[in-house]
């Protein structure tokens, strides 16, 4: 069973590369963030066509995730992530498939700091951990994927010191996240590539993608249900490189059945 996440940065925009990647390394399932398309216009057809059935939380203009299963329609199981009956922004859906709880999220950015985009930031990472908890007493298999918009440690960044003001490096941030796998979660990528030097993102501008100026913020967290399970986990970098890709690229876990 391979669990994918992919910032698909504009899901009609991309379409095409998505669905190539989709056909190419066949996930059994697709967590999506940044599809950027109201509830009514998510493209569900185009993928039943490749044999996926999909699940999402739109929202216009930005934001929006989705959750894709081959051949095996996703049970939704929450919609929305607990804690703020405020909060509109379509940034999260869990879903069962295959007998596996998945969690899709696209975490905020939090730019500028200081500010109130941080400080929201900050409190959805709260609310995150303690969905995560519940996730946790369940003791079922579960995986937290997408984009946490955070840098865990240096080794994850091309250049500590040019990213050092941005919200994705920023001491709390980086707390926050670590909190999380002090409550027992498994970051895939980094336990199998333990010296860095992996990235999932590089920004459109000032040449990044070709000097290789990029950094690890889409993420992989497992259950000890389901990380005892882990066979490998990978980056599909080669996708950044196609033409009107987005600017994050495919990461993924193989688990055992």
């Amino acid at each position: 069973m391979r669990i994918a996440s992919y910032n698909i940065n504009g899901v009609k925009a991309r379409l095409p590369r998505l669905l190539e990647w989709l056909e190419e390394t066949r996930p059994t399932v697709a967590c999506l963030q940044e599809v950027k398309s109201q509830h009514e216009g998510f493209p569900a057809a185009e993928f039943e066509k490749i044999g996926y059935r999909a699940i999402w939380h739109g929202q216009k203009g930005f934001n929006g995730v989705a959750i894709l299963a081959d051949g095996i329609e996703p049970v939704e199981a929450q919609r929305t992530l607990p804690g703020d009956p405020g909060d509109e922004h379509a940034r999260y859906i869990e879903a069962d498939v295959r007998g596996v709880r998945i969690a899709c999220i696209y975490l905020p950015n939090g730019n500028p700091v200081p500010g109130p985009k941080f400080d929201y930031k900050l409190a959805w990472m709260r609310r995150l951990r303690a969905r995560m908890r519940e996730l946790w007493a369940m003791e079922i298999p579960v995986a937290v994927v997408g984009d946490f918009n955070v840098i865990p440690e240096d080794k994850d960044v091309w250049s500590p010191r040019a990213m050092a003001p941005d919200a994705l490096m920023q001491p709390e941030s980086r707390d926050a996240y670590a909190r999380l796998l002090g409550d027992g979660w498994t970051d895939a990528i980094d336990t199998l590539n333990p010296r860095g030097g992996v990235w999932t993102f590089w920004d459109y501008q000032a040449g990044a993608w070709q000097r290789d100026h990029g950094f690890r913020i889409d993420h992989l967290l497992l259950s000890p249900e389901l990380a005892d399970r882990m066979v490998a986990a990978g980056v599909d970098k080669a996708y950044r490189g196609r033409e009107k890709a987005s600017d994050h690229t495919p990461v993924w876990v193989d688990i055992a059945d």
